[in-house]
């Protein structure tokens, strides 16, 4: 399974990642109650709990006590990854990202958006919106953070613990 990789900078604000958010476009076929509970049982099954279902926050925004995985399961969206500075990508129904903590994410406007999120050995997250006093504790967390030791859907052997090493 391929990924596209997408690398941002630390603009100032949104701190974003040494490591690259992984796009899994057309990760999986199931859709709407069938899609969300089949990414509810890969992610679990590869360590990554604490699932919910949602959609994304509509302003930027990031997690820097956890590493977070969004599947599509209905809908589209368009999404503003990386702060301002950063990149506005298109998902849809069967799109899978890995975000690394850091990585700034905003949804810029959906349709019908369904995502079911969660995180690598069930970690909670906290939400940081590049407001001053945010850091330079958000940057201490997202440093003592570990590489994931598995891939939300590929497990061991692919994907996040062979390309964040």
């Amino acid at each position: 399974m391929q990924s596209d990789q997408l690398l941002f900078k630390d603009d100032g604000t949104i701190p974003n990642s040494k490591y690259p958010l992984l796009l899994y476009r057309q990760a999986f076929a199931e859709q709407d109650e069938e899609g969300a509970a089949w990414l509810e049982k890969t992610f679990a099954a590869n360590g990554w709990t604490n699932s919910w279902r949602n959609g994304v926050y509509d302003f930027h925004h990031y997690h820097s006590t956890t590493h977070e995985v969004l599947g599509v399961y209905k809908g589209t969206a368009l999404l503003h990854l990386g702060g301002e500075q950063g990149e506005k990508v298109e998902v849809k129904a069967g799109d899978v990202i890995v975000i690394p903590a850091g990585v700034g994410h905003k949804n810029l406007g959906d349709s019908d958006l369904g995502i079911v999120g969660a995180y690598p050995d069930g970690r909670d997250w906290d939400l940081n919106k590049g407001e001053p006093g945010d850091r330079p504790q958000a940057d201490q967390n997202i440093s003592a953070l570990p590489v994931p030791v598995t891939d939300p859907l590929q497990g061991t052997e692919e994907g996040v613990p062979r390309l964040w090493t």
